[in-house]
């Protein structure tokens, strides 16, 4: 699931959103008001229920062979997810829908996401994201299903590989 040209996709569990407010999220850093949405290389973060705990991390430029084969594995593609196994069953059951938006109201101001700063309207009605498992296989991403992401995480941000964590806060201490 990812956007068409001149698009960009927000996914929520709210299948009846019509239209997208910019706001302060609660956990946000930020002080302005956003609309958020991710163009297609950040779109398989956002494959996950909203507030499953996720451990992301891909080959970059600066990304050695060594921390590549370390943490992804040899010859196992270049980009790893890793949930808790209390995640699974969401994962599997989740009912998720992604909203295709007009990308001319957004900006990348950040680097996993784009914003508005002015109301969006859909351009049609949300489609649902089913087979969360299937899009990683299709997308050649590895999905790992750990006890704790913590370990994990550490040796992700200790590499070379570019990485990303989601609603960290939630993963089990």
């Amino acid at each position: 699931m990812k956007p068409a040209p001149g698009q960009v996709l927000h996914f929520s569990e709210d299948p009846a959103i019509t239209e997208f407010a910019p706001h302060v999220a609660p956990t946000s850093n930020e002080k302005d008001a956003f609309v958020w949405a991710v163009g297609p290389e950040r779109c398989p973060d956002y494959w996950f229920p909203r507030q499953c705990p996720r451990a992301m991390a891909w080959t970059g430029p600066a990304t050695t062979a060594e921390d590549r084969d370390r943490i992804i594995g040899a010859g196992c593609g270049t980009r790893v997810h890793a949930i808790e196994y209390g995640w699974l069953k969401a994962m599997q059951e989740v009912e998720l829908y992604a909203y295709r938006l007009p990308a001319e109201p957004f900006e990348a101001r950040f680097e996993n996401a784009v914003v508005a700063t002015v109301p969006v309207r859909p351009l049609a009605p949300p489609e649902r994201v089913t087979d969360l498992l299937g899009l990683h296989e299709r997308e050649g991403i590895q999905l790992r299903v750990m006890r704790s992401l913590w370990p994990f995480w550490e040796e992700v941000i200790s590499s070379s590989l570019e990485f990303s964590g989601i609603r960290l806060r939630n993963a089990r201490r």
